[in-house]
């Protein structure tokens, strides 16, 4: 089979978390032809649709306990292993890569009935019910950290770290008007806000601004309360599409701590306290924290512990001391991994080869 007819099948879906390591990987494939898997009304209707041919099946994941509902959710499953499996006939798919959650259970199985390559990335430290079940159905499984391989025992896995776009990879300016010597924070809550964190940070922000910080507020679009507050050097935006600038230049950054958001951190150096969100599945997030905490790029504190008291007397120790945040800074370089997309694009070569002989 020669790379130029090669025909790879991504399935990721629903956050950023999901779609940007996905996005990275298909930019260090141009000899192939993609094609993307998705669910109906997610990210990637607005994500991906303009960049590769978007099929949608219909799926969700399972709740809690065990009800009719669920009955329903496994019948969704099965009709898109076959949708999927269908899809993967008539595209003349060559190989499916996915990045794990619920959309991944039917790619995997839809690949294997078709007996093509299937790779799977997985970004968590703690692996996803999906990764944990079906990941010995694959002919390799990348991770993003390295401890995860405990996890995975059964699968063949390979550590690439978490792949981040192309453009965190190079110096990007920014289109704000923070002045030159403005101490940064940026706050973010992942592809969806955070309400809890943005009333923290609202309670705290006159004390940070009063000692000389420029506040880049992304509140996401949940949040009824996000145009309450207004002061200059603060701002409050839903979304800004310039992540890897704004990383860039951030002093410090408040955060959540999804996989893809920490990798995006530690490839620009940017100090962080991180906010696990406590209702993550099997609180994977706060797996993700103790690695970056444990490596002293991070401080971490559980929601449920914190009072915009400590957030405000934490933040403003931070800004007096330039000597701990360059630390942390060159303690987040030892966790980077700049070539991950390059070395998860070469393990999706070497699977297709394999499986071609």
């Amino acid at each position: 089979m020669s790379q130029k007819s090669t025909k790879l099948l991504i399935a990721a879906s629903g956050t950023g978390g999901h779609l940007f390591p996905a996005i990275a990987l298909a930019e260090q494939l141009p000899e192939y032809t993609i094609e993307w898997l998705g669910v109906k009304d997610r990210l990637e209707q607005k994500s991906i649709a303009d960049r590769y041919p978007l099929h949608a099946i219909d799926i969700e994941g399972f709740q809690q306990g065990l009800s009719l509902k669920t009955f329903s959710i496994l019948g969704k499953i099965l009709a898109s292993v076959f949708r999927v499996r269908q899809l993967i006939k008539e595209l003349e798919i060559n190989a499916v890569f996915t990045t794990g959650g619920y959309i991944a259970a039917p790619a995997i199985l839809a690949a294997r009935l078709q007996n093509i390559p299937v790779i799977l990335h997985e970004s968590n430290f703690l692996p996803g019910k999906v990764t944990r079940v079906f990941s010995s159905l694959c002919d390799a499984v990348a991770v993003g950290f390295e401890g995860s391989t405990q996890y995975l025992p059964r699968a063949r896995t390979v550590h690439v770290s978490t792949p981040v776009r192309s453009e965190f990879l190079a110096p990007r300016s920014l289109d704000l008007p923070l002045s030159e010597d403005a101490f940064v924070i940026v706050v973010v809550g992942g592809s969806q806000g955070a309400v809890a964190i943005n009333q923290l940070v609202r309670d705290c922000a006159a004390a940070w601004l009063s000692e000389g910080a420029a506040i880049v507020h992304l509140t996401g679009d949940r949040d009824p309360d996000a145009n309450t507050f207004f002061a200059p050097n603060y701002f409050a935006l839903p979304f800004y599409d310039n992540m890897a600038g704004l990383f860039q230049r951030a002093d410090l950054a408040i955060s959540r701590a999804g996989a893809g958001t920490l990798t995006e951190l530690a490839i620009t150096n940017t100090p962080a306290i991180l906010i696990p969100y406590p209702f993550a599945a099997e609180d994977h997030q706060s797996f993700n924290a103790k690695v970056f905490q444990s490596a002293g790029g991070a401080i971490v504190f559980q929601q449920k512990e914190l009072s915009s008291t400590i957030l405000k007397t934490k933040v403003l120790e931070l800004m007096s001391s330039k000597s701990q945040l360059e630390e942390m800074a060159a303690n987040l370089e030892n966790l980077a991994v700049k070539d991950s997309a390059e070395r998860l694009a070469t393990l999706v070569r070497e699977a297709i080869a394999a499986k071609s002989k």
